[in-house]
């Protein structure tokens, strides 16, 4: 999956997207692919930009601060790190959609941050859907709650859900988290939080086959398009592969 160029990666990718698809019977239009460029140069971004991609995923404000206005003609920047909120001023201005609203304090500092720069950001509600406990987001018991709060603010276009996989459990443990999302996006729905087409922006590069196959609209991949991180070690204990 990783040899070749980026145009065959990427060609891999899409057919390996297309079997989940087909395997769960899903159109292969109802999942975006979100490159999440963490680590990678612009001109990578660039690289990519060049063969179609339109929407990148960047973990760190400070990183992205760097990277974001040097990509001309901009495309769509999606913030799928752990938000602090003394990054949020700065993530307002950069991002146009975030993935890690969390709680009800992060909710409130986008939205005070987005009125401040007259926008209206898309965001997501990330859940600790595996209950690793080193895992940001809000618990499952608190979603919904999340939601309608986050709802009534300013500044704030609820889009979806978000969730990271398992540390542990394998294939398996990714599915039932997988699965947790998608029960929250149906009782969300039904709540009148959420519609019942809300993004569900969950799976990474080594387990974005299974979430699609339990309902993601949005996998998040790094290392599986782009290859290894320039100057990264390779996954060690508790790390994720984006």
């Amino acid at each position: 999956m990783r040899e070749g160029n980026l145009a065959d990666r990427l060609f891999l990718l899409r057919e390996r997207i297309v079997g989940a698809c087909a395997r769960s019977g899903r159109d292969p239009a109802s999942v975006r692919l979100l490159p999440v460029t963490k680590g990678f140069p612009a001109d990578t971004v660039r690289e990519a930009i060049a063969l179609g991609l339109q929407e990148f995923g960047e973990n760190r404000v400070q990183e992205a601060e760097g990277k974001i206005p040097s990509v001309e003609p901009r495309p769509r920047w999606h913030l799928v790190g752990h938000l602090q909120s003394n990054k949020a001023k700065r993530a307002a201005q950069l991002f146009d959609v975030i993935h890690s609203i969390d709680s009800d304090a992060i909710a409130a500092e986008v939205s005070r941050r987005a009125v401040q720069a007259d926008r209206r950001i898309a965001c997501l509600v990330e859940v600790n859907t595996s209950g690793d406990r080193d895992k940001f987001g809000a618990a499952p018991d608190r979603a919904l709650e999340l939601l309608q709060a986050a709802g009534r603010l300013e500044g704030i276009e609820l889009q979806g859900l978000m969730t990271i996989g398992p540390l542990e459990g394998g294939p398996e443990g990714a599915r039932r988290a997988f699965q947790s999302l998608a029960r929250i996006r149906r009782e969300a729905a039904g709540a009148g939080l959420l519609t019942e087409d809300a993004d569900l922006s969950m799976g990474m590069s080594d387990d974005f086959e299974i979430a699609i196959e339990e309902g993601a609209t949005i996998v998040r991949v790094g290392t599986a398009l782009f290859g290894s991180r320039p100057g990264a070690a390779g996954p060690g204990t508790g790390s994720r592969v984006l």
